[in-house]
């Protein structure tokens, strides 16, 4: 005779094995394209895999993130001429705004979904030089002696070479008596100093750390600290201006790329997660500055304190960009083509 414990017991496994196997049978594999800029590999592919395996605890879907990287213009470009992403983690809003208002593959409202108009994270630019400074190189003005090589990318193609610019502009422009002209000619100067213009930020530092090109590489502050940590250590040393500018990083989803694939929910909460304490400790670890003011003071013990401009100061990106980088404007007027 069959107790009613026994039954009771059989009917709870039959239970939980009728749960395991709908779960199963409803999980999914999942791909996402997180198309990025340059010096962002290291960054992400931490922070994806440990989002991956939260999606997965939480759902069952088994995700797999994917990572591009280029210049931020050029990833710019390739979104809006058809590359399917599903989010992009750019270097300037401008190259979102770009996508939003050219193919519409982006909503306008894109910056106001999520925190810190949609910055999860920032930077800033910094300068790297050989060990012991040898060309004793300590502010901007120091960029333009003679004898000094200059390494920075080219500003038509990537995001950090754009601040790497405007922080330039913007501390030629708080010099005593300085004019518009007095800046144009500081910028002539300086560029006039650089060897070579790679296409994106992740190149300018191989340049300078691999191919051993340049006396100062202008970089992001976490390209910087990456190539005195890792690429090249003992072999390098971090000279912070008197005044930078505040890199602002920002992120979006691709609407029409997730609405297609059917994969918002899932890259709405990956970029979520960008703000959550796990997240923006990977970014502290990875030299970003997180947002998250909690984390303010652990961050206080790895970054320098120093003077910086946003591009709010300096008119905002259309009109940044407008007297700036647009074709036949300031940049192009000051360049000279080696």
């Amino acid at each position: 005779m069959i107790s009613l414990a026994h039954t009771i017991r059989s009917l709870t496994l039959a239970a939980v094995a009728v749960t395991t196997f709908s779960a199963v049978a409803h999980a999914r594999d999942i791909t996402l394209l997180n198309v990025s800029y340059d010096p962002t590999r290291e960054l992400y592919q931490e922070i994806d895999g440990l989002f991956a395996k939260e999606w997965k605890d939480k759902t069952g879907d088994n995700l797999v993130i994917k990572q591009s990287h280029g210049g931020s213009g050029s990833q710019a470009r390739s979104v809006d001429n058809g590359l399917d992403a599903d989010v992009v983690t750019l270097a300037l809003a401008i190259d979102i705004n770009t996508i939003a208002r050219k193919s519409k593959r982006i909503n306008a409202d894109w910056e106001s979904k999520f925190a810190h108009n949609s910055t999860p994270f920032t930077s800033t630019i910094v300068f790297l030089v050989r060990k012991g400074n040898p060309k004793g190189i300590k502010d901007w003005g120091d960029l333009t002696k003679s004898g000094v090589q200059v390494i920075t990318p080219n500003p038509k193609t990537s995001g950090g070479a754009r601040w790497n610019y405007l922080a330039a502009y913007a501390w030629a422009k708080e010099q005593p008596n300085a004019t518009e002209e007095t800046a144009k000619q500081y910028l002539k100067d300086l560029y006039s100093h650089v060897p070579v213009l790679d296409s994106g930020a992740r190149g300018s530092t191989l340049t300078f750390v691999q191919r051993q090109i340049g006396d100062v590489l202008l970089a992001w502050e976490n390209e910087a600290f990456l190539a005195q940590k890792e690429l090249g250590q003992g072999q390098f040393d971090i000279v912070v201006p008197s005044l930078s500018v505040l890199a602002e990083p920002p992120v979006a989803v691709v609407d029409k790329v997730v609405d297609k694939r059917g994969t918002r929910e899932v890259a709405t909460a990956y970029l979520n997660f960008l703000y959550t304490p796990e997240a923006q400790r990977i970014a502290i670890k990875n030299f970003y500055r997180p947002t998250d003011p909690s984390l303010a003071a652990e961050a206080g013990k790895l970054f320098p304190a120093l003077k910086t401009v946003s591009i709010a100061d300096l008119g905002g990106w259309d009109a940044a960009n407008a007297k700036h980088f647009a074709d036949g404007a300031l940049f192009d007027q000051i360049y000279l083509k080696k």
